[in-house]
């Protein structure tokens, strides 16, 4: 695919895989747990956001932020308006974009703030009607 355009993001997704990867590469449970659910929102007016916790029964975790987004190649950027975690609000968060059909993989560099600096893939499933 050459390039990814506003129309391929818009809409809503599902978490369907959330890892965090080392420096040799190694894939990892991501921070959430092995399970985690979440929701994003692209809207077509520029505004976004996203909710991700632990899978329901397996404890305390809890991320999120809203905002805006933009397209820079191959690259979503999310201007973070508001945030459960206050050192995200009033940054900008590079995302590295994967499309495929109904998959949209993001790939991330955690801020060195969150205490668990490194990088994460973010696995989604564009949903389409009620429910998962």
């Amino acid at each position: 695919m050459s390039g990814v355009h506003a129309d391929d993001l818009i809409g809503t997704w599902w978490l369907a895989a959330y890892h965090s990867i080392d420096d040799d590469g190694g894939v990892h449970e991501g921070p959430l747990g092995a399970d985690p659910c979440g929701l994003l929102f692209y809207a077509a007016d520029g505004h976004m956001s996203v909710s991700m916790m632990r899978s329901p029964g397996t404890g305390h975790g809890f991320m999120g932020y809203a905002g805006t987004w933009e397209l820079s190649g191959r690259q979503v950027i999310h201007r973070v308006l508001v945030s459960s975690h206050n050192y995200l609000v009033g940054t900008r968060q590079h995302r590295d974009i994967e499309l495929a059909d109904d998959r949209l993989t993001l790939h991330a560099v955690a801020p060195a703030a969150s205490g668990r600096a490194g990088r994460r893939l973010l696995r989604w499933r564009r949903m389409t009607g009620v429910g998962r």
